[in-house]
Order: structure tokens, then sequence, then C-alpha cells
């Protein structure tokens, strides 16, 4: 008589032993997709930045090569304020500059005076830009946020022999030969300076 070949199944401890081995696979497939998504996430932020900031640095550097100066006529002024914020550096820069036509088809000049200063919002920091056309004066613009999550914003005017922090026209009467523009940012928690270097070239209207 052949002999009968019996399958008694699995035991309890196999089967636990196998659903552990299942979760601890289970645990490591998400935690590898989720570190692939945050660090997807920290790419993608960090790309926008870094596009946010050379946008901002190129425009200023146009700017104050395209700056407007007359000693004359006190429209045209030249101003860089040192606010420092608690450590942090925070200038303002106030400049009259010519700027590209605009697309809302409002009156324009071409020439427009421009402010830039850093503020503080529900605890974060902003780069805000604000600009109003030279002669009308309807056509203002309100200060807008410019660039975000923003450390520090340094300016510094060259006289020819040092770098100076404050530079005003209506004192200095002339236009600083240098502008350096500083921005510090923080990505993955390391702060990060970036600078750009312009020279006005001396207008008058």
């Amino acid at each position: 008589m052949p002999a009968i070949s019996r399958n008694n199944g699995f035991t309890l401890l196999e089967i636990l032993i196998a659903v552990v081995l299942l979760s601890i696979l289970t645990s490591a497939l998400y935690g590898s997709y989720f570190g692939v998504i945050k660090a997807r996430d920290r790419a993608s932020a960090g790309m926008e930045s870094r596009r946010e900031l050379g946008t901002t640095l190129d425009l200023i550097r146009r700017e104050v090569s395209s700056v407007v100066f007359n000693r004359d006529d006190k429209r045209l002024r030249f101003l860089v304020e040192d606010r420092d914020n608690f450590g942090d550096s925070s200038s303002i820069l106030r400049l009259t500059t010519i700027a590209p036509p605009a697309v809302q088809g409002r009156s324009e000049s071409g020439v427009v005076q421009v402010e830039y200063k850093m503020v503080d919002k529900n605890e974060k920091r902003f780069l805000t830009r604000q600009e109003t056309d030279l002669l009308y004066e309807e056509s203002d613009i309100p200060a807008y946020p410019q660039m975000e999550q923003i450390d520090a914003f340094l300016i510094e005017c060259y006289d020819g022999s040092k770098w100076v922090k404050s530079w005003d026209t209506e004192i200095n009467r002339v236009l600083p030969k240098s502008v350096r523009v500083t921005v510090r940012i923080k990505e993955e928690g390391k702060p990060l300076e970036f600078s750009v270097i312009s020279a006005p070239r001396v207008n008058g209207i």
C-alpha cells in the first residue's frame, strides 16, 4: 500500500516570523520611498530658491548699472542705509534707474525710483521691491516680495579706497564707483552667501 504524504501546513511560529519579516521589508520600502520624495522636494525647493536669487541679483545689477543721477535734481537720489537687524545685514537701497517698458500698458516715463528693503512677516524674512515712476505718480506699484526666505541683504559702496555700508548722494554728491550686493540664504540649514558687483554709469535727465 503506497504511503500517503501528509501536509501539516505552516505552524503559528512560522506565520509570525513571516509577518515580522514582511513588516520589516514594508517599512524599509516605505522609508526609502518617502526619503526619495523628500529629497526630490528639497532639490526642487533649492532650484527654485537659486532661480529666484539669480533673478534678483541680476535685476539689481542692471538697475545699478543704469542708475540715473544729477546732483542738481533731488529726485535723482542714490541712497543706501545700513539697518542691522539683530546681527544680520538689512540694507535699504533706493535709486533712480531706467526701466524697460511695462506690459500692463500703464502711463510711464521710462525712469523709475526703486526701493529694496527687508521685512519680517509671520517669522519669515522677505526682500521687497517697490517701484515709482518718476513723472507719473499715479502709476505707483505697491511693494511686493521680490525674494522669499532670505537671511540677509547687504549693499556696500566702493568710494575708491574702501567699501562702506552707507551712501547718500545728497551728502556725497557723487555716485559710488562700484556697488556690491550680497544676499544670504539657507539651504538645508546651512547659510550660503552670493554677491554681485555693478558699476554705476553717471546719467542725467
